[in-house]
């Protein structure tokens, strides 16, 4: 199983939640078995191009949308880009990314 198979099935289940689908109706549309859907979520099984355009169809998407992983980062990356935002920002900005942050951690 690949890295690039597990954030494709991560992207697909992102996407497959964002349209408040089951696995099983996501299965169902696409004429797949519900266990298929699982492994390609998993990143233990990708698909065929056939049913890229039966994903992306039934997802309301296009087949570059479901490789779109530019919003997939890594904590590290995350913080390093927060902390970039920061130090360019000045104190009042500052002050209030501190409430916001300290105010939804609470």
């Amino acid at each position: 199983m690949s890295s690039g198979s597990k954030v494709f099935g991560k992207r697909i289940k992102e996407l497959r939640e964002r349209k408040k689908l089951t696995q099983e109706k996501l299965a169902e549309k696409i004429g797949l078995d519900l266990q298929t859907i699982s492994r390609i979520e998993t990143g233990y099984y990708f698909t065929s191009f056939e049913n890229l355009e039966k994903l992306a169809n039934a997802l309301d998407v296009t087949i570059a949308d479901l490789f779109d992983f530019e919003h997939v980062k890594t904590k590290e990356e995350l913080i390093k880009e927060i902390n970039i935002a920061l130090n360019n920002s000045d104190e009042k900005d500052v002050q209030r990314i501190h409430k916001l942050i300290f105010g939804y951690l609470k």
